[in-house]
């Protein structure tokens, strides 16, 4: 009995200990199968090759819940190692102080990510956050429904006055569809503050000092609400009645409810799909911008990965290694292919071009191109804005007024009004 157990025990000594696993939670906004799926894909490929790392992905709602959400874990000492946080909540991000640098935990070569993308998230000379998915708005159309009203679908609009143009000769077709719909976001008025080469904020966007106000007030906000309003006047305008609603308006385009159509870069791959299944021809353009605007450029939006501050060394760097792998050269290429996010390094642009992606899918290219030929300045570098999911809703809300009939200069008022008090309000944190 003794030399069994004796035995045993030799035998057990003499096994391999495993070790330990580091667990990497990855909170990101992607619910729909195209996506999730992609990103579920890349974890179980890391973690094929990285017996030592387990990344767990996990679908955490919109931006402003995965924001909100990650600040709240951390402060309960729970964070995920690697979140996905949109742009307009970076300088929320940056202060909440539960976040660390990404250029912070080991030396990393940066200088393969396009210069834009990488600048936008480079804040007092440190990397907080590595880009991930990185868009731009376009105009998408309908093809078939245009012919049907006399427009030639080579020529999109490109300016509020061609598309007002174009609005009265569907509506003249009677076709059962509206001219044009979109969602109500921030994001977009934000876009077509800096076409028209004026900042959201004050102190170079947030970038020289801190913002303490919008420039709502400005003629540039104005045009953009005038617009809004000339629309609703004349019966050109669909949407779903609720706010940041993508998806809701994908549909009404993607259901031929409307002939144009604004939104991200990033739906290029599902409303294709949507559109082959529907059976019509869609078409992509720039987005159309205030008439007799100098077009400069558009400004980023989508999200980069930022890596939780107090956590174990071992976490962050493994957290560190699946965003470079998320984000390789590879990666980047095929996560624009299937989705129409910009590719983030310009080695995956190099690998795109050699293998004829631009030719073969344009529909891309005007998009990939648009971001490209962007002017830098303070107005197309982006509103750092610590109240950003705030300000945002309150200028949807704004919009929203107009829609049901509140003058466009009233709303306005009260929309700097409110947007400013809630700047004051978020930096009274940090005096």
């Amino acid at each position: 009995m003794k030399k069994r157990m004796m035995s045993a025990l030799l035998i057990a000594a003499a096994l391999p200990v495993a070790a330990a696993q580091t667990t990497v939670e990855f909170w990101h906004t992607f619910g729909d199968p195209k996506r999730g799926g992609w990103i579920q894909a890349r974890a179980d490929e890391f973690n094929r090759a990285n017996p030592g790392v387990k990344v767990v992905p996990a679908f955490k709602g919109n931006d402003n819940d995965l924001i909100s959400a990650t600040v709240l874990a951390a402060r309960q000492n729970t964070p995920p190692a690697l979140s996905q946080i949109f742009e307009g909540g970076s300088q929320l991000a940056l202060d909440s102080g539960v976040f660390q640098p990404v250029s912070g935990i080991r030396n990393v070569d940066f200088s393969d990510y396009i210069k834009p993308v990488i600048n936008f998230y480079t804040i007092g000379g440190k990397v907080n956050s590595l880009p991930f998915n990185s868009s731009s708005p376009v105009l998408y159309y309908n093809k078939d429904l245009m012919k049907k009203a006399g427009i030639d679908p080579a020529r999109p609009p490109t300016t509020y006055a061609g598309l007002l143009a174009d609005c009265k000769k569907i509506q003249a077709a009677n076709l059962g569809a509206k001219c044009f719909g979109m969602s109500l976001n921030g994001w977009f008025v934000e876009n077509w503050m800096a076409e028209q080469g004026q900042t959201f904020l004050n102190n170079d966007n947030g970038r020289s000092g801190r913002a303490t106000a919008t420039n709502l007030d400005t003629p540039a906000a104005k045009t953009i609400f005038t617009f809004f309003k000339t629309l609703q006047d004349n019966g050109y305008y669909s949407y779903t009645g609720k706010l940041e609603d993508f998806d809701g308006s994908d549909a009404i385009f993607n259901n031929q409810k409307v002939v144009y159509h604004i939104t991200s870069t990033s739906k290029i791959g599902n409303n294709s799909d949507a559109a082959k299944k529907a059976g019509f021809a869609l078409g992509v353009g720039v987005l159309p911008i205030p008439t007799g605007s100098k077009r400069g450029g558009v400004v980023l939006g989508g999200a980069s990965l930022w890596v939780a501050k107090n956590i174990s060394k071992a976490r962050a760097e493994a957290a560190l290694d699946f965003a470079l792998f998320m984000t390789n050269t590879r990666n980047m290429a095929d996560w624009h292919q299937l989705t129409g996010y910009y590719p983030v390094r310009q080695s995956s642009i190099s690998l795109l071009r050699s293998q004829g992606w631009f030719t073969k899918a344009p529909l891309q290219l005007v998009a990939f191109n648009q971001q490209t030929n962007t002017v830098p300045s303070p107005a197309t570098a982006g509103a750092l804005n610590g109240a950003g999911p705030e300000t945002r809703r309150i200028v949807e809300e704004g919009l929203q007024k107009v829609l049901g009939g509140t003058p466009v200069d009233v709303a306005l008022k009260e929309a700097k009004t409110r947007a400013d008090a809630a700047l004051a309000a978020y930096n009274a944190n940090f005096k």
